[in-house]
């Protein structure tokens, strides 16, 4: 498929991006590139720095019905994977799980699968262990105990506790899977216990990190208010919970064809955002504290073969790189299920990394030999190398969607470039344009793990700039710097936005520290996309940037650069978002109300605040978001082309008299994070929020 106009238009954006960056004047970079026209254009900008990788990021599940969770054989393989956090005691039976007699009434426990049998596995893999406290059929006073044992009798060391499992599903909203022995099954029951359990559990140990159950913004039961809560799950949790809670864990499962749940990691940029908005609106002070950990994904089709890598490793890379401390597979083991084809290969519809070497019921079909890497377990395998603890996620992007890059640069100034070919019928060859970073001319390191293989193939081949990706696989190249910068400055600490309006934010950062020679200035660069656009700079540690778009969301990064040209490394990053005006001559309210989780019931309601009548209105605003759109309305006239929403009035309220208010209603839907709008024009005027 050729792209030239599309390529061509993204190339000289990234070139000028460089140019800026580098030093390098347009026309000599413009001069040096000869892209291939049919190419997938993929651009790493070191520049623009995200999330810094933590210690916990490569998770895994493991379960007391799983009889090889403490055997060597097991725990050698997790290590070899990379593996840093590990669940216990797995998923649902975390909530029917006595640890004090390794009883899980109602269910199965396997034979050395108790707390110090998984503590020794811990060690072996060289892991932190995060640990479900019974919330379904316990109490805060055995939590505490649990507490006690592993931390004080046992000097374990075990930070990461979590109270419960899934809890929302207790049938609260009308599905029950979750153990829930409570009379009241409410949100605000479940939060106000979590308060008891953090108690008494840090009265135990005070340096342990304890976590609450919320869900995944976008998926059920997001948005349902049931009962008497005062609002929906993660609202009511966070607001009374909030102040105790260190973090908050997730659960995505995002289901669909092998092609949907590999499209649908585009949410998840959106989803850690809005799930931030709900910390800071409802946890209380402090709120930005709070740890995101997401213990459980998998997908539905695909899961021991190429579709279950390629998730993995898009899933773990677009989480990481938004902040959150820990992405965990489910799970290790679990059993064959149904078994199909998928792109040629056998797939054992088998939850767990390595196999359990089950057979189907009537012995028609077996798995493997027990403990047989799967190929998502060769996808974290490649998530070790891609992604190590220490190193920053920087924008990465593809003018293609069946091609997604991730990117990393390292303290030693290499850079890791993880690229996935979603395609399972066609390789497609890409070239890859860098800002911030010139790598070597020498070949680099490169990790492939292509469809049916048995394992990552490394070797060192081909260039930075170019690579043609099989069908189906994932290949990552470590570049080495064509030069080191010794003594440049430091990066500037966390930045931090105030006084945000619709179009201005003042941008504090903490100071660099400077390398061989003084700091001259910061420069504030906005992400756009995979590009740097230079907002401003500055001698001092803050900067007012003007000049924003109402109702949209920015991600900045400070660089500081010395007397000698110098430049740093990109700060972490910040993200806010602009509002509407104070005052307009025109105000409007959006409304929800009745949200059924993946629908809703929208309404506006538009205020003449100016000095004359207004006579026929058009009032228009764009979605944050591709999956969200306007099903029906009435009361006026609705349209929507591709993210745009246009209103037009009836008959009946195209008058609107000074200081008068029309209104109209429409059903929204969302198949996503349902990240609201925030700015509203009418007839083109940004009128104020109500």
């Amino acid at each position: 498929m050729r792209k030239p106009n599309r390529r061509a238009a993204l190339l000289a954006g990234v070139l000028l991006a460089t140019s800026a960056l580098t030093g390098i004047p347009p026309s000599t970079a413009l001069a040096a590139a000869e892209p291939d026209p049919d190419a997938v254009a993929v651009t790493v900008n070191v520049r623009a720095g995200l999330a810094t990788v933590s210690d916990t990021a490569l998770g895994v599940n493991h379960a007391i019905w799983d009889q090889n969770l403490g055997t060597a054989g097991t725990s050698d393989l997790l290590r070899d994977a990379g593996v840093q956090m590990m669940r216990y005691p797995g998923g649902s039976y975390a909530d029917i799980y006595h640890w004090k007699d390794h009883t899980a009434p109602g269910g199965y426990v396997a034979p050395n699968t108790d707390f110090d049998t998984f503590m020794a596995a811990v060690k072996r893999v060289g892991a932190q262990p995060m640990i479900i406290a019974n919330y379904g059929t316990s109490t805060p006073a055995e939590a505490a105990d649990w507490v006690r044992y592993a931390n004080v009798t046992k000097g374990y060391g075990a930070r990461y506790w979590t109270i419960g499992n899934e809890n929302y599903g207790n049938g609260l909203y009308g599905s029950a899977w979750e153990a829930d022995d409570h009379p009241d099954k409410s949100a605000s029951q479940y939060a106000r216990l979590v308060v008891e359990y953090a108690d008494a559990m840090k009265a135990v140990d005070p340096s342990i990190k304890v976590g609450a159950v919320v869900t995944m913004p976008g998926n059920w039961p997001d948005g349902i208010t049931a009962g008497g809560d005062p609002g929906p799950w993660n609202q009511t949790v966070l607001s009374l919970a909030g102040p105790k809670i260190d973090f908050v864990d997730v659960h995505w499962y995002p289901g669909g064809t092998a092609a949907e749940s590999l499209t649908r990691t585009n949410q998840l940029p959106d989803a850690t955002y809005l799930l931030r908005q709900q910390l800071t609106r409802y946890a209380g002070p402090d709120a930005d504290r709070i740890g995101i950990s997401f213990t459980e994904l998998n997908v539905d089709v695909g899961r021991t073969t190429q579709p279950g890598a390629l998730f993995l490793a898009d899933a773990y890379s677009g989480l990481l790189e938004n902040g959150v401390f820990t992405a965990q597979w489910w799970n290790v083991h679990n059993g064959i299920g149904t078994v199909s084809e998928v792109a040629g290969q056998t797939d054992y519809n088998d939850f767990g990394l390595l196999s359990s070497g089950t057979c189907t019921a009537d012995g028609s079909v077996c798995e493997p030999p027990l403990n047989t890497p799967f190929a998502p377990y060769h996808a974290l395998t490649m998530m070790k190398l891609f992604a190590r603890t220490g190193d920053q996620f920087v924008r990465a992007g593809s003018d293609e969607p069946l091609v997604t890059a991730h990117a990393v640069r390292r303290a030693n100034g290499e850079v890791a470039v993880l690229l996935l070919n979603k395609d399972p019928d066609n390789a497609h060859p890409v070239t890859i344009d860098y800002a911030g970073f010139t790598p070597s001319a020498a070949a680099p390191t490169v990790h492939t793990l292509t469809n049916g293989a048995t394992g990552v193939a490394t070797d060192q081949s081909g260039s930075a700039t170019s690579r043609t990706l099989p069908p189906y696989s994932l290949t990552t190249l470590v570049l080495q710097p064509a030069g080191a910068t010794p003594g440049r400055p430091s990066a500037p600490g966390q930045p931090t936005a105030s006084d945000v309006t619709d179009r201005t934010a003042t941008i504090t950062w903490p100071a660099a520290t400077a390398g061989a020679s003084p700091i001259a200035k910061y420069e504030v660069y906005r992400q756009n996309g995979a590009v740097s656009e230079q907002l401003g700079e500055t001698a001092g540690t803050s900067f007012t940037v003007g000049n924003l778009t109402p109702g949209s969301r920015y991600t900045v990064n400070v660089l500081a650069r010395d007397t000698a040209g110098r430049v740093s490394w990109a700060s972490p990053p910040l993200t806010f978002a602009t509002g509407s005006p104070t005052t307009s001559a025109c105000t409007v309210r959006f409304s929800t109300a009745n949200d059924w989780g993946n629908g809703y019931i929208g309404g506006v309601e538009i205020t003449n605040n100016g000095t004359r009548p207004i006579s026929g209105w058009t009032l228009t605003w764009t979605w944050p978001t591709g999956w969200q759109q306007v099903s029906s309305g009435w009361s006026a006239t609705w349209e929507q082309v591709g993210t745009a929403v246009r209103v037009t009035p009836t008959n009946d309220n195209r008058q609107i008299a000074v200081g008068a208010t029309v209104s109209a209603g429409f059903v929204g839907a969302y198949s996503g994070p349902n990240v609201l709008p925030t700015a509203f024009r009418l007839n083109g005027t940004v009128c104020a929020s109500g």
